[in-house]
C-alpha cells in the first residue's frame, strides 16, 4: 500500500502559477508506478489532467491543461509535482495524485485505471 499526500494549493489569480506536489507519507516508494494527476470540480466527475511513467521519460496530458501544466518527477525524493501555469478560473478543483494500477493502460484517461489516491489539495483560481 502506498500513501500519497497532495500539497502546494491556494488561491492564486488568473494567470498566475502553483507548484502542487505528491509524496508519499507512509515511506513507502511509488517509483515503481506510473503517477497521474486528477482535479475535480464541485458537482462534476474527476477529470484526468496528466500522467508520468515511472522513469519520467514519457508524459502524457489532457487538452484542457496542456501547454500550461507540466508533470514531472523526482524518484529519488519519491515526489511529483504538477506545474501549473497560466491558470484559469475553470482550473479551480480539488486536486489529486495516485498511482496506476499494475497493468493499465498509461495512456487511460480513466479513475478506475488508479488506485492509492491522496487526499486532495485545493486550488482555487479568482478573475
Amino acid at each position: 500500500q502506498v500513501q500519497l499526500v497532495e500539497s502546494g494549493g491556494g488561491l492564486v489569480q488568473a494567470g498566475g502559477s502553483l507548484r502542487l506536489s505528491c509524496a508519499a507519507s507512509s515511506g513507502r516508494t511509488f517509483n515503481n508506478y506510473p503517477m497521474g494527476w486528477f482535479r475535480q470540480a464541485p458537482g462534476k466527475e474527476r477529470e484526468f489532467i496528466a500522467a508520468i511513467h515511472w522513469s519520467g521519460s514519457i508524459t502524457y496530458y489532457a487538452d484542457s491543461v496542456k501547454g500550461r501544466f507540466t508533470i514531472s518527477r523526482d524518484n529519488a525524493k519519491n515526489t511529483v509535482y504538477l506545474q501549473m501555469n497560466s491558470l484559469k478560473p475553470e482550473d479551480t478543483a480539488v486536486y489529486y495524485c495516485a498511482t496506476k494500477r499494475p497493468h493499465s493502460n498509461f495512456y487511460s484517461l480513466q479513475p478506475t485505471s488508479y488506485d492509492n489516491w491522496g487526499q486532495g489539495t485545493q486550488v482555487t483560481v479568482s478573475s
